[in-house]
């Protein structure tokens, strides 16, 4: 008989494989470097929106796929693409193709982020029916933690090793990724049938075949207004979130520029490069913080926090000129985003069973799809419209209270969801 695998174990790899694929979250470190081989932000910036667009239609595509393949196939699938997606740019930027970055980067690329991302949490749902929230949390947070490395260990280490040659650093992090997670994707896979924690009794209402889930398939969950409730409410947190991710680099070198004009560009990269690094390290925690606290709270009252919250950062986002004010708030405001991505998973669970979570979960994560254009690109698109040079912090004021109209939005939204499936928040 094959012995079961410690869940610990399983719960680590995928953290692994979640900070390789976070590190698409440091995009902003490489979007001023783009910018001056003259393209716009606007071209720049759909590479990460396809990117995260991708992501999010490959992962409802692999939840789709999940219970007839299983964890460990999806998962070396997205390992590879998402490895070969970087080998594609570095090609393309040494044929300065902006179409072929599209093409290797936001769909290959994006693809094997949403294969790679779905499959981590999904399992890991499995193994921890007693501490849902705390550990899709600290799966996530991964996610998170890939942007500190990509922009204060992997990308600064390789720049420095091969001269500031993009394609070359591209080409070593695509061969990277590839040796990191198709071996890591090996090892996921779920826990045996009837398989449940030691002293635990799983609730039938929690293995998806309960009254309240009525017998409901996928699709039927796909197509409520529940998922409708939640779908609307995570896209207005990540669009938030996106506007500012994206963008935080160039958005603090500005203000940063402003306070101190003397400083150079090289100094004020650095500083870009550091308030992503701190800020995507806010991001990491805040999946963990946000979900173990859901646990306790319940997940309507934790999005009404997270969104409530990031709603008042945003409004003094438009006031401040003082670069660490600045800092501040935005890592605060990736804290809150994070606890989104951190609490969504237990919330699909509760409301929708674990028989149909990855399918449904997948189908959510179409809202990141559709942030990753809508944030992205309005903030690009204001950014055009609003050059720093000719209309100093215009293009900041207006992207922030862009931020603030989503997250009206996805508080009043967060009302009409119920606490607990069938249980209406009181």
């Amino acid at each position: 008989m094959e012995k079961t695998p410690n869940r610990w174990g399983i719960a680590i790899i995928c953290t692994l494989l979640m900070v390789c694929l976070g590190t698409v979250y440091a995009w902003s470190f490489f979007q001023k470097p783009f910018c001056d081989t003259h393209w716009t932000n606007s071209q720049v910036a759909w590479v990460f929106s396809l990117a995260i667009c991708f992501l999010g239609l490959a992962a409802a595509a692999g939840g789709m796929m999940l219970p007839r393949i299983g964890p460990t196939k999806l998962a070396l699938a997205g390992g590879a693409l998402f490895g070969a997606g970087y080998l594609l740019a570095a090609l393309a930027l040494g044929m300065h193709s902006l179409p072929l970055l599209y093409i290797g980067y936001g769909v290959v690329g994006g693809t094997g982020l949403g294969l790679g991302y779905v499959t981590p949490v999904a399992t890991v749902a499995r193994w921890f029916p007693d501490r849902k929230g705390f550990a899709t949390g600290m799966v996530v947070m991964g996610f998170g933690f890939g942007a500190l490395l990509m922009s204060k260990v992997i990308a600064p280490l390789l720049l420095a090793q091969m001269g500031g040659d993009m394609v070359t650093v591209f080409a070593v992090m695509g061969v990277l990724f590839l040796l990191v997670t198709v071996p890591a994707a090996t090892f996921v896979r779920y826990p045996p049938t009837g398989w449940v924690p030691p002293e635990y009794a799983l609730p039938r209402d929690q293995a998806g075949s309960g009254p309240d889930d009525g017998g409901r398939g996928a699709r039927a969950c796909i197509l409520s207004g529940e998922f409708a409730l939640l779908w609307g409410i995570f896209f207005c947190n990540i669009t938030a979130g996106l506007a500012l991710i994206g963008f935080q680099s160039p958005l603090f070198q500005e203000i940063c520029g402003e306070a101190s004009p003397g400083l150079g560009k090289e100094a004020l990269a650095r500083y870009g490069a550091t308030l992503i690094a701190t800020s995507s390290l806010f991001n990491g925690v805040g999946r963990f913080f946000w979900g173990g606290l859901s646990d306790r709270i319940g997940r309507p009252e934790t999005f009404r926090l997270i969104l409530g919250s990031q709603f008042l950062a945003f409004v003094l986002l438009m006031r401040t000129d003082s670069p660490w004010h600045f800092a501040l708030l935005v890592c605060y405001v990736l804290l809150c985003d994070g606890g989104g991505f951190g609490t969504m998973p237990a919330f699909v669970l509760d409301m929708f069973g674990a028989r149909v979570m990855p399918a449904v979960y997948g189908a959510i994560l179409t809202a990141w799809s559709a942030a990753g254009i809508a944030g992205p690109q309005l903030v690009a698109l204001i950014k055009d419209r609003y050059p720093a040079e000719l209309y100093p912090g215009r293009a900041s004021v207006y992207s922030f209270a862009m931020g603030c109209g989503f997250l009206l939005v996805g508080f009043a939204l967060s009302f009409l969801t119920r606490s607990r499936r069938g249980k209406p928040v009181a």
